[in-house]
């Protein structure tokens, strides 16, 4: 038993058991060679039985008589196994596959969760922007209106972004009110034109829920992939980007680039400032 089940788990492709034909050219495949194997073995016996007086027929007779009855018997009962195998394998199939789907899936959104968000995070490869995507005031409608709207807005939103990014880029749910969005390839300026463009339609939205007209507004912080960051600081210059248009009032979307101006600026105020006491202590 061991030496056919090391066989068929040799000769076995998972993912080709997803339809009728593929199991029944399985079935017929393993009949045949359990029909060949049984013949061979009953050739085998038969000089066996004939020393021992079991048969007394013409050898030729007995020949065609013992192919014949591998394959009606063999032949038929192999066959109708390995079919019960094949749909067995198929089920066991499209169970591993919903359940590799399920485990990477935010069950409230629909989109992909932080486990699959990760992956893809980790396997960034070419040209391609980070989008870190966050709800304007969540917390306030939680407070407002009720978890249930919260929830409601949280999959609006999400349909909005998977309409937007499309099957190309990943977008995931990193938990709470905060979503990921990897965009993979088509020049940065058309990268920031779909963040652009989500925000956009998010802000134009209306949210009904028991009677109430909800309104939300979204803002988000870019950073780009490149073979010289590692994957930990393109989230951090996200990140960064993502606060900063939090503090620059919201419902915007700012590129890592307005990091630098917003140092810039920090710095010529403190220049300002340094100026300022020197010359406030000078006429002291």
């Amino acid at each position: 038993m061991n030496i056919i089940r090391k066989w068929l788990w040799r000769h076995i492709d998972l993912g080709a058991f997803d339809n009728q034909k593929a199991i029944a050219t399985f079935a017929l495949s393993v009949s045949c060679r359990a029909v060949i194997l049984a013949s061979l073995s009953s050739l085998a016996t038969l000089p066996v039985l004939y020393g021992l007086g079991f048969l007394t027929m013409p050898v030729d007779q007995a020949v065609k008589l013992t192919v014949a009855f591998s394959w009606l018997f063999g032949g038929a009962f192999s066959g109708a196994l390995a079919y019960v195998a094949g749909l067995v394998i198929r089920d066991l199939t499209l169970s591993r596959a919903e359940f590799e789907r399920l485990s990477r899936t935010d069950t409230l959104s629909g989109l992909a969760n932080r486990r699959a968000f990760n992956d893809a995070f980790s396997r960034v490869d070419g040209e391609a922007s980070l989008a870190i995507i966050d709800i304007d005031r969540f917390k306030l409608i939680n407070d407002h209106f009720g978890h249930h709207v919260g929830d409601l807005v949280i999959q609006e939103i999400s349909t909005v972004l998977r309409q937007v990014f499309g099957e190309r880029n990943l977008v995931a749910r990193l938990g709470g009110e905060e979503f990921g969005v990897i965009l993979i390839g088509s020049g940065l300026a058309q990268r920031l034109a779909l963040v652009e463009r989500a925000r956009s339609l998010v802000a134009g939205s209306r949210f009904f829920c028991d009677g109430i007209e909800i309104t939300a507004t979204i803002f988000a912080g870019v950073a780009e992939f490149s073979a010289d960051r590692r994957p930990e600081w393109v989230y951090a210059q996200a990140d960064k980007a993502l606060y900063l248009a939090k503090t620059d009032g919201r419902d915007r979307v700012l590129h890592e680039a307005a990091l630098v101006s917003a140092e810039e600026s920090s710095a010529d105020d403190r220049d300002n400032s340094a100026l300022v006491f020197d010359g406030l202590r000078a006429e002291g």
